[in-house]
């Protein structure tokens, strides 16, 4: 009877040992730093519902506070486009930004923000969460040492400012244009003189005739910056982003010496940060034009249907060149494509015939 007691304590006493790193790391608290592209006080980018900083209240509530994170705004612990360097090197933990802004590291990460004429922020979901885009996105920071998921996405973006109005292709030749991304790329080959400016730099460029066309986000946004001062003509159809991911970077030492919970935790936090983020972007967007065409007498208006036409050959034969170059990008852009066709199929069968009935009156 004594030796059974004597077995079963010890036995009990060496479970206990086995678990007691488990239950410490459970109970361990981690305290990261988040650096950011975008400038203090900047709305979805910075603040606001689903914003990163919101994401850092929700991480530190969820976790009742054994992961907290020190939110920095581009220029307060780094410059702006540094934060790739900053992760990977382990100076912070996570960056919040666009994965295009890596264009120049990695090409294929341009996927992981928009595509041109490629998926709206339904599709561009379903392909992340359900059609394998964030391992495909882990596969490509991986051996850099960084996992990326999805934080917030802006919905589908305007195709921007222009000063005069467009009738034609041919008027893209010789205009000076801010546009990023493959985007970029694309008016490039129709003659236009594409500029990089920051976000504060738009709209004295746009005033003093420095640029003739400006793409930024949305009506929200750009009535912000006061774009509609310096330009009168505001063109839609999003061609050029149909959706904008913002990118949740991780350096992956981090990332793996958190225990499962808390990651789970950083997960659904990003998840639901992607959902209100872009809800809030719809929400104030709607406001935000009925304002800039009643109060500011802004012509909003599609591009043309030829110019949209020319466009899309266009957009094709610069995203084949790109994956022509490098393996990488080759992978990711056949398996985005595919998604997109069998997801396009769906959308024309369902959402295609239902939203004139929805929202046209």
């Amino acid at each position: 009877m004594e030796r059974r007691k004597f077995l079963t304590g010890a036995a009990f006493a060496a479970s206990a040992t086995l678990a007691a790193p488990t239950v410490a790391r459970a109970q361990q608290s981690f305290s990261w730093k988040m650096t950011n592209a975008y400038g203090p006080g900047s709305p979805f980018y910075v603040e606001g519902p689903g914003s990163p900083t919101d994401f850092c209240k929700k991480v530190a509530a969820l976790s009742d506070g054994r992961l907290t994170i020190q939110h920095f705004a581009a220029g307060e612990l780094i410059p702006a486009l540094e934060g790739f360097d900053a992760v990977q090197n382990g100076i912070v933990e996570m960056n919040a930004a666009n994965a295009y802004f890596w264009a120049g590291k990695i090409p294929a990460a341009q996927y992981f923000t928009t595509v041109p004429f490629g998926m709206d922020v339904k599709g561009t979901n379903a392909w992340l969460y359900n059609g394998g885009g964030i391992e495909l996105w882990h596969e490509l920071y991986e051996p850099l040492g960084m996992i990326a998921f999805p934080m917030g996405n802006t919905g589908v973006q305007m195709t921007g400012w222009f000063r005069k109005e467009i009738k034609s292709v041919e008027d893209f030749n010789g205009l000076k244009m801010r546009i990023p991304g493959l985007a970029g790329k694309v008016y490039a080959k129709l003659g236009v003189n594409v500029q990089l400016l920051p976000g504060g730099e738009i709209f004295p460029a746009l005033e003093r005739g420095v640029i003739d066309a400006a793409e930024f986000v949305g009506p929200f946004q750009d009535r912000r910056l006061g774009l509609q001062k310096a330009a009168k003509y505001y063109y839609t159809t999003g061609w050029h982003e149909p959706n904008n991911v913002t990118e949740l970077l991780i350096n992956k030492a981090a990332w793996d010496s958190l225990p499962a919970d808390l990651q789970e935790i950083v997960k659904i936090a990003a998840m639901a940060c992607n959902v209100e983020s872009n809800s809030w972007c719809d929400a104030t967007n709607a406001e935000a034009m009925t304002d800039l065409v009643d109060n500011f007498g802004v012509v909003a208006q599609p591009l043309p249907d030829e110019v949209v036409e020319a466009l899309r050959p266009i957009t094709a034969e610069t995203l084949e060149e790109g994956a022509a170059a490098d393996p990488t990008t080759r992978k990711v852009h056949d398996a985005y494509m595919a998604f997109k066709k069998q997801y396009g199929d769906w959308a024309d069968d369902s959402a295609e015939p239902l939203l004139p009935l929805l929202y046209k009156s």
